[in-house]
């Protein structure tokens, strides 16, 4: 049976690409961080990657002083990255992949390749107590070695399930991942190209404690505002959990 809550991380980063097509101050993803938690969102991901496309170091700077909720800064692993979560101190680091050509994440932290900078990043995050997450594809030996390395929660790329719709397989995998990581005593979260469309079947997935949403709440807003936008995904996760109980 699921948890009856399910929190709702929302993500940023595309109120600041939509500023810096201008290279201009607003939209803030500041501003739009406030807006968020006030519709009800537990927290707030930023992702600071390294060619500083969208989100700013002065961005999560501010956040770091003005979120209410929890801050998730999603980063690479690099010592610069990891200073500056060591200065800041979120709430929570989730580690992901980074390739400057690519528009967006397109897959998990490969932990098998990277094992050793892997270990050494968390256990260097986890030294100032800042509590770290992995943001991995949904593949048994991913999970293993996340809790193997330390890490307290994993992230799974939802990515492939997002991408293939009507598809079995993708939601079987999470569904995998997830038992695998609680039974392991992981927090089990999830993200990428989840919308109020497709969100309902991973959100009664019970072991899965949160989702990170972004892209879907900020292009949404357009139409009917940011406010609105994140509450009409609160209450698809919302039912899809409540149905989950019957």
């Amino acid at each position: 049976m699921a948890l009856r809550y399910q929190r709702l991380y929302v993500n940023i980063d595309h109120v600041a690409t939509l500023r810096q097509a201008r290279r201009g101050r607003t939209p803030d993803p500041v501003a739009a961080a406030t807006v968020c938690e006030r519709a009800g969102a537990d927290g707030i991901t930023a992702h600071l990657r390294e060619d500083r496309r969208h989100i700013q170091d002065d961005d999560i700077t501010r956040l770091a002083a003005t979120v209410t909720t929890l801050l998730n800064l999603e980063c690479a692993i690099t010592d610069d990255m990891l200073r500056l979560a060591e200065t800041l101190r979120p709430a929570q680091v989730t580690l992901v992949p980074e390739r400057r050509e690519e528009i967006t994440t397109e897959g998990g932290l490969d932990v098998v390749r990277h094992e050793t900078a892997v270990r050494a990043a968390v256990t260097r995050l986890k030294q100032v107590g800042i509590r770290t997450s992995l943001f991995i594809d949904p593949d048994e030996a991913a999970v293993r070695l996340s809790h193997a390395v330390g890490a307290d929660a994993i992230e799974l790329h939802t990515g492939t399930y997002a991408h293939h719709p009507g598809s079995a397989a993708p939601l079987q995998a999470l569904r995998s991942a997830a038992t695998l990581g609680a039974t392991l005593g992981l927090a089990v979260h999830a993200g990428h190209g989840l919308s109020v469309d497709n969100v309902g079947p991973v959100a009664a997935i019970p072991e899965i404690e949160e989702l990170n949403i972004g892209h879907a709440i900020v292009g949404r807003a357009i139409f009917i505002g940011l406010d609105a936008a994140v509450r009409e995904v609160r209450e698809a996760m919302d039912e899809a959990r409540e149905a989950d109980r019957f």
